[in-house]
């Protein structure tokens, strides 16, 4: 199973985000600091501001900054709002296998997502800081790895 890029995106701003020390940056300085395109990371952005997770600050000294702190934001919610489909094979998705009355794999894999969806669901955002001056060395935020 691999997540999109749109999921990936989201939590590489989400880490930037709950990094920097101001706690708010815009969506130029997170591609500069993944080496990502400023693009994408842009529609990224207005998904996690659809979803709540992060505010867009406009004028001067704006960007964006986490709406609510990173111990309430759920990796396993966020990875299912950013998500478009699950469907480990083709037979959990629209699609048809010849065999799929008789196939016991699909639900193999039904138990294998719910599994993986349950561990997501026990870490948040905060979970992921728990290195944060690492972090922000790596990103170039000023921490030192202590």
């Amino acid at each position: 199973m691999r997540l999109t890029l749109r999921t990936d995106y989201a939590f590489r701003i989400l880490i930037y985000l709950a990094s920097h020390s101001e706690g708010r940056a815009t969506v130029a300085e997170v591609a500069t600091a993944y080496d990502l395109s400023l693009h994408h990371l842009t529609k990224v952005a207005q998904g996690l501001r659809d979803l709540g997770v992060v505010e867009a600050i406009r004028g001067r000294g704006g960007g964006l900054r986490l709406s609510r702190p990173p111990a309430s934001i759920n990796i396993g919610q966020l990875a299912r709002a950013t998500e478009e489909d699950f469907a480990l094979v083709e037979c959990m998705g629209r699609g048809m296998c010849r065999i799929s009355p008789a196939c016991r794999l699909k639900g193999i894999f039904a138990e294998a997502l719910t599994s993986f969806m349950d561990i997501l669901d026990r870490y948040s955002l905060a979970d992921v800081m728990g290195n944060r001056a690492e972090l922000e060395s790596l990103l170039g935020l000023g921490g030192a790895v202590t």
